[in-house]
């Protein structure tokens, strides 16, 4: 049996879809629940305001190091006193430590005073200009203070879940899809070879394709392997980050690694694409496929049934 290429588009087709996304994309973001932010910046809220008013404005920092940075929101609040605000990946390196309570809590708490240190040396002058100017703050000072860090955690917060959820709900929503074409989700796996894959009809999810991870692998029928990424873009230029310097490198190294003739790497992607991005996928192997339109997949997977 030949085997069946998979769907390509047109610039035109790209556009039309990309509008369609966009607009999707941007129901949905007016349509999140305003509670959804005030619930975490209420949150964050008191907790900068805890710490603050617990360091004598900041000024103890150091000497509440440990018994700040094993709880969970101040840690937090400590780190988006800097400007631009730490991650803790970073901030682990940068202090050359880990941010587990007993690490903080060793070597008389030498951790977390590297943690401090690091803060403060990044420590936004804006928001808190008391602090450099060695001076109490005004009570103006500091209620803008405690309210501009809750509301950048705050924001920062609701970002990454937003992220988190739509990548989980498309997964979920191609899982679903396939399961309601008749294919059938087996366990994760490693797949070093083909041997490896899921039997023609099934598929699993979060599994190792070769070198790289795919959000899921599907066993076409006519048994190539087809690994889905599934990305969500709220930006342009973040669009470029997830579709081609990252689903797209994967699809070079996959068919690198299996062939055309065994691997149909594909994105199943929603939000916002430039077109010329989306082209430029295409043209380095990337199959695209629009989370509006889950259709396109549905007639590929039936022409690929002998």
């Amino acid at each position: 049996m030949a085997q069946v290429p998979p769907p390509r588009w047109t610039e035109e087709q790209f556009a039309e879809d990309a509008a369609k996304s966009q607009a999707l994309f941007s129901e949905a973001r007016m349509g999140e629940p305003l509670e959804q932010y005030l619930d975490k910046f209420e949150e964050f809220r008191l907790a900068v305001d805890e710490l603050i008013e617990g360091t004598v404005d900041l000024t103890l920092l150091k000497e509440h190091a440990v018994d700040l940075l094993v709880r969970s929101e101040m840690r937090t609040a400590i780190r988006f006193l800097a400007s631009p605000w730490i991650s803790e990946d970073d901030l682990k390196v940068l202090a050359n430590t880990t941010l587990s309570a007993q690490r903080l809590r060793a070597e008389d708490g030498a951790g977390a005073q590297r943690v401090i240190d690091t803060i403060l040396m990044g420590l936004d002058r804006s928001r808190f200009p008391w602090v450099s100017e060695d001076r109490e703050p005004t009570q103006t000072e500091r209620e803008v203070a405690v309210i501009s860090t809750a509301a950048l955690i705050a924001t920062q917060k609701m970002q990454t879940a937003r992220r988190n959820e739509s990548k989980n709900e498309q997964e979920e929503l191609v899982t679903d899809y396939l399961i309601g074409q008749d294919w059938t989700q087996v366990p994760t796996r490693t797949i070093s070879t083909l041997n490896d894959a899921p039997a023609p009809g099934e598929f699993c999810r979060e599994s190792k394709f070769g070198t790289r991870k795919a959000d899921l692998i599907v066993r076409l029928q006519d048994g190539r392997v087809m690994p889905i990424e599934c990305k969500v873009s709220n930006s342009f230029t973040n669009s470029v980050k997830r579709l081609n310097n990252d689903a797209a490198v994967k699809a070079k190294a996959w068919i690198a690694e299996f062939g055309t003739l065994g691997a149909v790497p594909t994105a199943v992607i929603a939000g916002v694409f430039k077109v010329h991005n989306l082209k430029a996928a295409q043209d380095d192997g990337l199959t695209i496929l629009w989370a509006h339109n889950l259709d396109a997949l549905g007639k590929f997977l039936e022409a690929t049934k002998p």
